[in-house]
């Protein structure tokens, strides 16, 4: 998307950019605790040109040598991305004078709404394509890893983590009831994501393999994807699940062991790809974006953020 395109102004992107800033997205010092690199993440997809909707072009993306000074393009969609489009919209502008990445965050399923109605160029998503946003002309590339926590508040009275299958039976709605778990005899709150929110559709793939979230009064469901209204809202009885790098410097919640395992561990559980979505054959400033979030710079700035900006 060059600077005349149409779409919705900067100040729509200026706003939402303030909004994380509000929200509490934060860039940690901890790298451990930072989205992980894919090893080679080129050999992550489909390494074929069909030239047919939505199929990968052969990877990495080669950026040109120059981009012309004045173009813009816009990349939004997940949270769980916010802090990574910042650190590498700091390294691409840094790489090519003159060019203007706007970063803006909503959802997974907005962005890709915003993609196919083409108001931004990048939809940045936290959970995989289904067939049908394939068949639209959607394709995504693979960037980064990261996890989702479970946590609980600080007062909740549980001191011992989780198995998989108690954290399936809560957000089905099996479970009920803190005692059930080693916990003081409340009635289990759970704190839902929007449903068009990627890390609520990863966590019903990783955390309750495929089965549906419970419904009822315990259940209660947040109006925007956001991770601090869900930490606000969990008290002593409420339980949640969010992007660990998000969460993990919180002093007022505390993530739990699944199956005896903190987050913080290599073998945790809980588990995810970050991608990049595009639509139909990118123009040469996506192409360069994309080319460079793969590339070891860009990799190298996911688990090294560039807090410069």
């Amino acid at each position: 998307m060059s600077s005349s395109k149409k779409g919705p102004p900067p100040i729509v992107y200026i706003a939402g950019g303030l909004a994380l800033a509000a929200g509490g997205y934060t860039l940690f010092a901890n790298r451990s605790n930072l989205p992980t690199p894919i090893p080679n993440v080129a050999t992550s997809q489909n390494n074929t040109n069909s030239g047919q909707p939505g199929s990968a072009i052969k990877l990495p993306f080669d950026p040109p040598a120059k981009i012309p000074a004045g173009t813009v393009f816009k990349v939004s969609g997940s949270t769980s991305m916010a802090q990574i489009t910042q650190s590498l919209k700091i390294g691409f502008e840094k790489k090519f004078p003159g060019v203007q990445a706007i970063n803006g965050a909503s959802s997974s399923g907005q962005g890709l709404k915003d993609l196919a109605a083409g108001s931004i160029d990048i939809a940045g998503i936290s959970r995989a394509l289904t067939a049908d946003e394939k068949a639209q002309g959607l394709g995504s590339v693979a960037i980064s890893q990261d996890k989702i926590a479970i946590v609980i508040g600080n007062n909740n009275d549980l001191r011992t983590g989780l198995t998989s299958d108690q954290i399936t039976k809560i957000f089905t709605g099996e479970i009920t009831n803190w005692s059930q778990v080693g916990g003081k005899s409340l009635p289990i709150r759970p704190i839902l994501r929007p449903i068009d929110s990627g890390t609520h559709k990863s966590f019903q793939e990783v955390g309750l393999q495929g089965k549906q979230f419970g419904t009822g009064g315990s259940f209660k469901i947040l109006e925007r994807d956001a991770t601090t209204p869900l930490l606000q809202a969990l008290g002593n009885d409420g339980i949640g699940y969010a992007t660990f790098a998000q969460v993990v410097n919180q002093s007022t919640v505390r993530s739990i062991a699944i199956d005896g395992i903190l987050p913080a561990a290599s073998n945790y559980p809980y588990k995810r790809t970050l991608a990049y979505v595009y639509k139909g054959q990118p123009n040469d400033a996506v192409k360069a974006f994309l080319g460079f979030a793969t590339s070891s710079a860009g990799q190298q700035l996911i688990s090294q953020p560039d807090r410069s900006k």
